[in-house]
C-alpha cells in the first residue's frame, strides 16, 4: 500500500448497529474508508468483488451463510482481497479453519476498537493477525497444514494414490497388488515420497494425507456462503 493510499474496507455484519458503529469508527481514520457494507453474505459476495477492497471484515455468522464460506467465495475469485473474520467468542477450531479458509485475521468482537483498527492495517500491509487470546500452538498447527496442502497438492496422481494407501494402513506389498506395481517399485515409490514430503516414517505422511482430507472437507464446507 502507498504511503497516501486509503485502506478500502468492506464491512459484513448481520445487525445494522454493528455495521453503522464499525463504520463509524474506520471512517474516523484519515487512512481508511469504508466503500460497501451489507448483512447478508449473498449481497456481500458480488458487491465485494465488484468493489475489491483492499480488506473485508466479515462476521463469522451472517442470516445466510458464514464469514467462513464468504471468505474462502471471495478469495477464490480474487486472492487479492484481504479478509478479517470477527466472532463472538474464541473457538480454536474456527480459528484453524478460518485461516485454512484463506482468513488473514482473525479477531473477537470484544476487542478495544483500537485493536481492531491496527489489525485492519496490518491485514492490509499483506500480514496475518490472530486475536492474542489464541494459543500459539493452534497457529502452529494450521501453519503445518497448509504446508501440507501445498506439498501434497504438487504431488503426482501415482504418488497421490499410494500416499493415501499407506494413510489406509498398507504395506508395500499390498499397495502393490492393489495398483498393480512390483513391490520394489512401490518401495522407491514410498522412499521418494517421503522424501518429497520432508518426513522420515511412513506415520508422519499418513498424518499428512489426513492434513489434506480435512482440508478438501473444509472447502467443500465453506466453499460459498449460505
Amino acid at each position: 500500500m502507498a504511503g497516501t493510499e486509503r485502506i478500502r474496507v468492506y464491512l459484513a455484519a448481520q445487525y445494522d448497529i454493528v455495521r453503522s458503529g464499525l463504520s463509524s469508527l474506520l471512517e474516523a481514520e484519515s487512512d481508511m474508508e469504508v466503500v460497501g457494507q451489507s448483512g447478508f453474505a449473498l449481497v456481500a459476495l458480488p458487491e465485494i468483488l465488484q468493489l475489491r477492497p483492499d480488506v473485508a471484515v466479515l462476521d463469522a455468522r451472517l442470516p445466510d451463510g458464514s464469514g467462513l464460506g464468504l471468505c474462502r467465495a471471495m478469495r477464490v475469485e480474487d486472492p487479492r482481497i484481504r479478509g478479517l473474520i470477527l466472532a463472538g467468542r474464541r473457538d480454536d477450531d474456527a480459528v484453524a479453519t478460518a485461516m485454512l479458509a484463506g482468513a488473514a485475521g482473525y479477531m473477537l468482537e470484544q476487542i478495544p476498537a483500537s485493536s481492531l483498527v491496527n489489525g485492519i492495517r496490518l491485514v492490509a500491509s499483506g500480514h496475518s493477525v490472530v486475536d492474542w487470546s489464541v494459543p500459539a500452538s493452534v497457529v502452529e498447527h494450521v501453519t503445518l497444514h497448509k504446508r501440507s496442502i501445498q506439498v501434497i497438492g504438487e504431488l503426482t496422481p501415482q504418488q497421490r494414490k499410494i500416499l493415501f494407501l499407506i494413510a489406509e494402513g498398507l504395506t508395500n506389498r499390498e499397495i502393490a497388488e492393489r495398483l498393480l506395481l512390483a513391490e520394489k517399485t512401490v518401495k522407491n515409490h514410498v522412499t521418494g515420497l517421503l522424501a518429497r514430503l520432508g518426513v522420515a516414517h511412513r506415520t508422519q505422511a499418513a498424518m499428512m494425507a489426513a492434513t489434506w482430507s480435512r482440508a478438501e472437507s473444509v472447502e467443500r464446507t465453506y466453499g460459498a456462503p449460505g
